[in-house]
């Protein structure tokens, strides 16, 4: 047999209780007549039909009507026999006071008390039942959209452009090749110009040769160099 769980035990409580309190919030309990209670109002039906116009009735909403046993009774009826009080064929009867009655149905719902002329004289009740299901919420007024801004606020006016006139680069006039002398024509007509040659000097004295100090400095430098890496190859090996 396994262990009794009591964990288990409260966590069905819990939900037994959720369900009945979900029950309990989607029905609304309206007691007839409030302090008047189900009797025969000194004003007439319209007391009924007053406190009926201040309620708000849904499928699964409870009527309640207080009475006195032996006193009063309450009937549901159709919209004829309501017109005429007659409670001939009932709808239902309760005797028994109070007498909760649970709207199952939408629509105009009647009732009345079948005693002697108490229906006659004001003792009568008319309410019209709503299906919560189709309740539909009011509808939202929709909002004027803005009106948009006018287009010289939007967009602005491009900078002109600048009237300075770009500046026209200098032109280069190619110089003119003087045309080669002909032949048959003297040269002192002809423009004998010609490029600059390039004249030897045969004065100018030779380079000189290269000293012993250069080379002296050369192979002093050479020498340390190569002594180093004769070293290094032997400590290598």
């Amino acid at each position: 047999m396994q262990d009794f769980n009591p964990n288990l035990v409260v966590l069905i409580v819990m939900m037994i209780a959720t369900m009945q309190f979900q029950v309990t919030m989607a029905q609304k309990r309206h007691v007839v007549g409030d302090g008047l209670g189900w009797t025969v109002p000194s004003g007439g039906a319209v007391a009924y039909t007053t406190w009926a116009s201040l309620q708000t009735f849904n499928v699964g909403d409870l009527l309640v009507f207080t009475f006195t046993d032996g006193e009063h009774d309450v009937a549901e009826i159709s919209a004829a026999a309501f017109g005429s009080c007659t409670a001939t064929n009932p709808i239902s009867l309760a005797t028994n006071g109070p007498a909760t009655l649970t709207l199952t149905t939408p629509g105009a719902h009647y009732y009345i008390c079948t005693f002697r002329s108490h229906c006659q004289i004001g003792q009568k009740l008319a309410i019209n039942v709503s299906d919560s299901s189709t309740t539909t919420p009011p509808a939202a007024t929709p909002k004027t959209p803005r009106s948009p801004p006018p287009p010289s606020a939007i967009l602005k006016t491009p900078p002109s452009p600048s009237t300075t006139s770009p500046s026209t680069p200098p032109s280069e006039t190619p110089s003119t090749p003087s045309p080669p002398c002909p032949p048959n024509v003297s040269t002192s007509s002809c423009d004998t110009s010609s490029p600059p040659t390039t004249t030897w000097d045969d004065t100018a004295p030779p380079p000189p040769p290269p000293s012993d100090s250069d080379e002296a400095s050369s192979f002093t430098a050479v020498v340390p160099s190569t002594f180093l890496i004769i070293g290094l190859a032997l400590l290598n090996y």
